[in-house]
């Protein structure tokens, strides 16, 4: 079953595909509904903390697991050594208690290391794939935002151009037009014939 994280992350992936258009004259920039992108990210960015705890409990297990090996294997060697010790308290076997006691204890060695390195090994594991999960998560994050980041950057720029455009239509048309300069006297006269009426 996949984490929550994991079906908003193709929930934004489906809707980039399938309801997002391409900008004119554009084959790689998209255009998306930002409050509908707004609100898959809040929800990925509130999931996110509880997946990586999630997995950060699973890499704390490991050291649970190391210790109960480790107890196991010093169970294993204790029960050694105390059928070690009745044998050898005897003092008719006690060669042959010798043997069998060494090799107890080589089996009982040799199982523990067996336990404690499988442990290891399985502890790795998680840790690795739980690292690996997270950076898969983070790296689908950042690559959505960078996305929606050079959409916005894009319109942004459009929108300067455009007023860049008009600026200079503007001044080309002024600079056009042949506005003769206004003669003080007829100022002069302009001004009394507005003031009598």
């Amino acid at each position: 079953m996949s984490s929550r994280i994991e079906q908003i992350i193709e929930e934004i992936e489906e809707y980039i595909d399938r309801d997002c258009k391409f900008q004119p004259l554009s084959q790689t920039k998209i255009i998306v509904n930002k409050e509908h992108m707004d609100e898959l990210l809040r929800e990925l960015r509130m999931k996110t903390p509880d997946e990586i705890k999630r997995y950060q409990k699973i890499i704390a297990n490991r050291d649970a697991i190391l210790a109960d090996a480790k107890a196991k294997a010093d169970a294993m060697i204790e029960e050694a050594q105390v059928q070690t010790t009745e044998l050898v308290s005897e003092h008719e076997i006690m060669q042959q208690a010798y043997a069998q006691a060494n090799e107890i204890v080589t089996q009982a060695t040799a199982q523990a290391q067996e336990i404690v390195d499988n442990a290891t090994m399985d502890a790795n594991e998680i840790r690795i794939g739980a690292i690996q999960y997270t950076d898969d998560l983070l790296a689908n994050a950042g690559s959505i935002i960078g996305h929606t980041l050079d959409s916005y950057t894009t319109k942004y720029d459009g929108l300067i151009n455009s007023l860049q455009e008009c600026y200079d239509t503007v001044r080309s048309n002024r600079a056009e037009l042949d506005v003769p300069e206004a003669d003080s006297s007829d100022y002069n006269y302009d001004s009394q014939n507005g003031s009598d009426q």
